[in-house]
Order: structure tokens, then sequence, then C-alpha cells
């Protein structure tokens, strides 16, 4: 492939972008518009065009596995490309970046080694905590922490963070006082043991560059190409990194969404990416409107949730979204399990549907109605598939066996089948452990390791046990955690960047989507946008649910263990079931303390249902 064929590759907006191989350059990018493919392709063809050396090249992200997706397509790239050099473009996350320039220049600008990172934040904060004999459980701490962040990335040391958090309508359960004494003595203990937290990183490499021109001249000749993807994720304290990074060059070319901006908690703000145009005169700004994705069904029901959402939808028809109201959260957890079963009656595979919700203490319903129900499922945290310590012991184990293998030094009877062989090395069982719990979860990673085996050695059979080591190095390098053949169950957060065919986004009620803290206009238009994030991870499947009646605490799951009962031969777990954008209510929404359905239904259904409210079958 030529330089030519990279471009026709693309759609006519792609192709756009992918030719401004100058900045600066702004890519507004809706959900699955092809962003990746656009901006990858531009590095690629401003390589094979001469206009860069991929040296020269710095793609930021904010996530591991979003740097990882980066470098498995410039590598894809740099093959059909051969000679080009595009595989060697660096990219990277922010704090990956920033840690190895600072740990680079450290000796030279400071002195000594630098400081080791933080093992656990919330370890340190803990601590401080019951120095200042400030009581707070597990949540709180949690929270504390998300202000500490939000206060560091803002630049806001502990003496201003009071007044400016109660200018932010900021209201922590702890209090914003004690936050501050938290804060303070955080900071303290962390200087004393000579650590350094991600957001310490980003801020000592950014002066580093600012103060010592030296440092900056340095980076400033090896980085000369930059590109920044999620850009409506970005932070101050990120931003002031990069525009070290640039010093007062304007070679930049970010792409993002601004209806996609749901970490402003955290600090992010869209403002950086809305008003880019006027930072960089001259920008040119690019839209990306074609949806690939998702059914023409699933984006209009998008699109009509957030103003001014123009994606246009390029696959052909599938079934309509459905909105279903249950009696209570427990009928809805049990109808919620039956969709699913059905789902995979008709041929969806587990791993691709998800069931989504608001918040995490809301996932145990669901995994109990799924277990009930005998569906494998499994619930996407925060940890990296990677950095699980099962995972990084086998992944060692994996390399050693491979090496006695290939030495002809190994006395432990490895099968010659390779997917044997993974599970004689990792000593893993036929069978799960019994229960939930740290031994389930740990045979669970082991199990999705020898999935992969498996699936080598059927697109490779004459793969070697060193081969698939070498596969699982590549895997760990770019972030690809495998993929059970099972349910997701996640956070809408958690769901950022994922999509499915089948999406289920139950308890959308008021007090949950939005949250019950949302309380400003700018906190509620946040949660829309969370719910815009959640749709757009289903491809083809989607269905809405609610209950207007909470599930009695130790109340079970409704309709029994696998889901038998009358509920679940009706087909829907005791509620009414609503299909093609229709809602249904029954006599049981007014028992007990009955919520509202949330405000964002209305605005997703009322195009669909020419202006009624509701509508029965």
């Amino acid at each position: 492939m030529d330089a030519d064929g990279l471009l026709a590759a693309l759609d006519p907006e792609q192709r756009e972008v992918a030719l401004a191989t100058r900045g600066p350059v702004c890519v507004l990018a809706g959900a699955g518009t092809g962003k990746t493919r656009a901006i990858t392709h531009r590095i690629a063809y401003a390589v094979a065009t001469g206009v860069v050396n991929p040296a020269h090249v710095l793609a930021l992200t904010f996530t591991v596995r979003a740097s990882g997706e980066l470098r498995g397509r410039l590598r894809a790239l740099g093959e059909s490309l051969p000679g080009s050099g595009v595989e060697t473009a660096r990219a990277s996350t922010f704090h990956a970046a920033a840690l190895r320039q600072l740990t680079y220049f450290w000796p030279r600008v400071i002195g000594g080694r630098p400081p080791q990172l933080v093992d656990s934040k919330i370890a340190l904060l803990r601590e401080a905590a019951r120095d200042l004999r400030i009581r707070a459980d597990g949540a709180a701490l949690a929270e504390a922490l998300t202000e500490i962040e939000w206060a560091k990335v803002s630049q806001l040391h502990p003496d201003s963070y009071l007044p400016s958090a109660i200018a932010a309508g900021r209201s922590p359960a702890l209090g914003a006082e004690s936050v501050t004494r938290l804060y303070a003595a955080y900071e303290q203990a962390r200087r004393d043991r000579q650590l350094l937290d991600f957001e310490s990183v980003l801020e000592l490499t950014a002066a580093i560059l600012l103060t010592e021109p030296a440092a900056a001249r340095e980076v400033h000749a090896a980085f000369r190409y930059f590109v920044v993807d999620e850009f409506q994720d970005i932070n101050p304290l990120q931003k002031l990194l990069l525009d070290a990074w640039l010093g007062d060059r304007a070679e930049l070319c970010v792409v993002g969404d601004p209806r996609q901006t749901i970490y402003s908690f955290t600090g992010a703000t869209a403002q950086y990416l809305r008003k880019f145009g006027a930072d960089y005169a001259g920008a040119a700004v690019i839209h990306l409107v074609r949806d690939y994705r998702s059914t023409p069904q699933v984006v209009a029901l998008a699109n009509r949730l957030i103003t001014g959402s123009d994606r246009v939808a390029q696959r052909k028809a599938g079934p309509e979204p459905s909105v279903e109201q249950y009696p209570d959260e427990a009928a809805e957890a049990t109808g919620v399990a039956l969709r699913v079963v059905r789902l995979i009656a008709l041929g969806v595979p587990p791993r691709e549907i998800a069931v989504l919700v608001r918040i995490n203490a809301h996932l145990e319903r669901f995994e109990q109605a799924l277990a009930d129900a005998g569906v494998a499922f499994t619930v996407r945290g925060g940890d990296r598939f990677y950095e699980r310590p099962e995972v990084r012991q086998a992944l060692v184990l994996l390399r050693g066996a491979a090496r006695a293998v290939t030495d002809g030094a190994d006395a432990t009877g490895v099968p010659d089948s390779l997917p044997a062989a993974v599970r004689h090395v990792l000593n893993l069982t036929a069978a799960p452990p019994a229960g939930r719990g740290a031994a389930r979860e740990r045979w669970e990673s082991l199990s999705a390791i020898a999935a992969l085996a498996e699936e080598m050695t059927a697109a490779r059979p004459d793969a070697t046990l060193a081969d698939f080591a070498a596969e699982m190095a590549r895997r760990a390098d770019y972030g690809h955690a495998p993929v059970a053949n099972a349910v997701t169950l996640a956070t809408m957060h958690a769901a950022k960047g994922l999509e499915w065919d089948a999406v289920l986004i139950p308890g959308l009620v008021e007090g949950i989507m939005p949250i019950v803290h949302a309380r400003t206009p700018e906190a509620i238009e946040e949660e829309r946008r969370l719910l815009y994030v959640a749709v757009t991870r289903a491809r083809e499947h989607l269905a809405l649910s609610w209950a207007p009646v909470r599930a009695r605490p130790g109340a079970a799951v409704a309709g029994g263990a696998g889901g038998a009962g009358a509920a679940g031969r009706a087909g829907v777990a005791g509620g009414a079931g609503v299909t093609g954008m229709m809602l249904t209510t029954g006599p049981e929404a007014s028992a007990g303390r009955a919520r509202p359905q949330s405000r964002f239904i209305a605005a997703v259904t009322r195009g669909a249902l020419g202006g009624k409210g509701t509508m029965n079958e």
C-alpha cells in the first residue's frame, strides 16, 4: 500500500482529517464515527508523505487500553507500509510519558534517584485520617481521595482547597474542612516518605520543562508532532504539561466529543476542546458524523437524548430499542436476566452483552439474578487485567516454561498441545471454585488466559508455548485484556470506550439517573451525557428499564433460581413488557414508595411515541 491507498480506506470526513497533516487540527468525532481510524491514518499519511519523522510523533491518551489500541493500529499500518517506520511512532498515556521524562531528567536537574511512586493513595490517606482522628469508612475516604485528586489537577494547594470547593459546589461527605486537613496531611506524609503520586509526576515534569531551558529544548527536539485523543477529558494539569511539551509550536491535532464529557467531577473539562479554534488561530475543525457502530434505531435514540447530536447511522436497520417498567427493583433484576437469556437464545454471544448501571452498589442484584438464571458473567471494575497479581505471576510462569521447553530443560512434563500446556503451567483446574471471592476471581483470570491459548491454536495450529508467551507480552504492552465469553456487568463510567452487540441499562429513575447529588443544571447535563455514553455502547440491541419501588433490604430476587415462576414463564419478570419504544405501567407501581421515571426517558421516547407519554401494547 502507498499513501494514496491509505486515503482510499477512509470516508470523506476521515480523509479530510488524514490530509490535514499540519496542525493545529481539531476533530470533533461523535461516538462510533471512526476517530481512532482517522487519527492513526493521519499519522501514517504524514509519515508516508514525508511530513514527519515517526520518531518525532507523540500520540497521547488517558488510559493504557487506549494507548495500546493506538499502538496496535499504528503497527498494522506500518506493516502495510513496509519501511515507513509508522509502527515506531510513540503512543502513550500522559502519565507514562511524563514519568519517563521525569525519571530521565531528575538526576540532572534535581539530583539523586527519583522518588518512588506511591503504592496506594488510599492507604496513605487512611493513615492520615487515623493520625487526625477523623473517622471515615471506605466510601468516605474514596470520596475524599477524589476531592484531593480534583484539587491537585486543578492546581489547588491544601490552603486554597476549601474556598475553591465551596465555590465549585462540591460537598464531600466528610465535609470540606475535614478534606482540607486530610489533603494537607496526605501531602506531608507523601513528601516525608519521598513518594510521588501521578498528579505530582505531571506537575514536576511540567515544572522542569517550564523552568529548565535545556530540558525543554531536548524534549522539543524529540517530539514535534502531537496528537491527543479524547481531548474532552483533559484537565488543567494535563493541559499545562501539554503546553510545556508544545512550547511555542502549534503542531497539535486533538480529537474528542463534548457530548461525551463525563469526568467533570475529576477536574476534566471540555472547555479546551470547545475553544480550540479560538486558542489556535487558523485551526482546521473537522466533524466526523458517520456512525459505523450502531443501527439507525440506536443512533436515533441517542440523537434525541443530546441536543445537537447529528450522527448519521451507516449500518442497516435493526430492532427498535425498548423501554420497560417493572413493579420493583427485584422484578427488574429478574427481567433483565431473562432478557439476557432470550438474547443468548437468539444467538447473541454472552461476551457481546452488557448490563450497565449508574453506580457500583447496584451491581449486586444483577449478579444474583444472572447467577440464578445460570448465565455466566464478569464484573468490569477499575483494576487493569495485567496488573492483577495472579496475571503477573502467570506471565512469569509462561515465559519461564517457554524458555525451559525451548532449551530442552523442562522437567515438569509440559504437554505438546498449547492449550493443555498453558493449563499445566498455570495449574488451572477445569471447574471453577464454588461461590464468589478471591479464589473464583483468580480462576477466572487464569481461565481467560487459557481461552486465549485455545484461540491462538485455532488460528495457528503450529503455535508453540514460546509463541504464546510472546503474544501475552505483546497484549500486556498494548493493554489488550482477554474477553471472557460471559455477560459484562459494569458501571456507565467503566463502559466508556467499549461496545457490545446488546446493552441493557436498568435503574432509570429520578435519584439514580440523574443521581441524587446532581443538583445544578451543569451536573444534570453531565448525567445526561453519561446516559448518552451508555446508550452509544450498543451496536444493535438496546433495552432501558426502570422500577418505581426500591427493593426491600434482604429481599430475594423475583422468580427464584433459574428465573422460574410465573414471571419467568411469561417472559418478562413481573413487569409489563414493552418493545418498539413503548412504555407500559401497571398497578404495582403505586405500591410502596414510588420513584418517578428518569426525566431522560421522556427525552428518548418523545419522538418515537409521537409526543405521547406512554403507550400500551
